[in-house]
């Protein structure tokens, strides 16, 4: 199984510092072609991908997750940090269980 990232320059260089394939993202077309090209290559277990990036193609993937389940999307800040809106995992089980961790 292996893992593929897609994002800004920065997060693809330093993913591929640690030996996981990625490529550049400059545009939503970029993007959903990326994307669509990822699926096709059943060796890639885990897709990487910066928030920022996926909300460009966010039809797709929500499609794709609500389908589908391998493999595994994994969202994660850019080098700016979480998206405006993003809900981090932390604040999610803190409002599900009412108890701050």
């Amino acid at each position: 199984m292996k893992y593929f990232v897609m994002g800004d320059e920065d997060t693809v260089l330093g993913f591929g510092m640690v030996g996981v394939e990625g490529k550049t993202v400059h545009n939503p077309e970029d993007a959903e072609a990326l994307f669509n090209e990822i699926l096709q290559d059943k060796e890639i277990g885990i897709i990487i991908i910066t928030e920022r990036t996926a909300e460009t193609i966010r039809g797709l993937i929500r499609e794709f997750i609500f389908t589908k389940s391998f493999p595994l999307i994994v969202e994660i800040p850019d080098r700016s940090g979480h998206a405006p809106g993003w809900v981090g995992i932390r604040e999610m089980v803190n409002a599900a269980i009412g108890i701050k961790l």
